[in-house]
């Protein structure tokens, strides 16, 4: 009698999982250093110790593979989940003072540009010369915006804003103040400690927003 075996496809789909996070972390290294255009897929399958044709199974193509290393990077996790059904979203909402908000965020902001500024940086370079970087940083230029919009009207609706505010103004501000640079500059280059420039950003918007 022969006893067939179940195929256990959540072994399989860690499997994947496990492959495809070290084909990312191999990208997010050799694409900082030596850059996105002098780093070819067989460098970063060399790297990530998967055959090329593993990482073309997995992405598709070079460009495919920096779009989801950006997002993975901003998200911190590769779980499919949007950043406005994240937990810290949550929380800024359930908080009634627009400062303790900015506050919360100025949390978030300094985890995320603590593992992202590496890789947005490179982005920024390589979008100078390269067509799908440069339409990798649109989206993410873009994006940026659209969730600064979404936590001005958060903040709009407490309505303890200064009355010449509105949405648009309120997100080039939110925009400006929360760019990744910032991070570099002030912590990265210049050391301040992350609660230093974690104030710095609650100060920053709320002596541009609030009465």
């Amino acid at each position: 009698m022969v006893v067939k075996r179940r195929y256990d496809s959540s072994r399989r789909n860690e499997q994947a999982r496990q492959t495809r996070r070290a084909v990312l972390t191999a990208a997010a290294k050799l694409f900082v250093d030596p850059g996105y255009a002098a780093t070819p897929l067989t460098a970063i399958a060399a790297e990530a110790g998967v055959a090329v044709q593993t990482v073309y199974a997995a992405f598709g193509s070079k460009r495919q593979l920096l779009s989801e290393l950006v997002d993975v990077t901003i998200a911190g996790d590769d779980e499919p989940v949007p950043l406005p059904d994240r937990p810290f979203v949550t929380e800024i909402r359930a908080l009634a003072d627009p400062r303790a908000k900015l506050a919360r965020y100025a949390q978030h902001l300094s985890e995320t540009h603590a593992r992202q500024t590496d890789v947005m940086i490179a982005l920024a370079g390589a979008a100078t010369a390269d067509p799908d970087a440069a339409e990798i940083w649109q989206k993410q230029v873009d994006d940026r915006l659209r969730g600064m919009a979404m936590f001005g009207a958060e903040l709009l609706a407490t309505g303890q804003l200064r009355a010449e505010h509105d949405t648009d103004s309120v997100a080039d501000i939110l925009w400006l103040a929360m760019d990744f640079r910032n991070y570099d500059w002030l912590v990265r280059r210049r050391g301040w400690p992350v609660e230093r420039f974690e104030r710095w950003y609650v100060e920053t918007v709320s002596a541009a927003l609030l009465p």
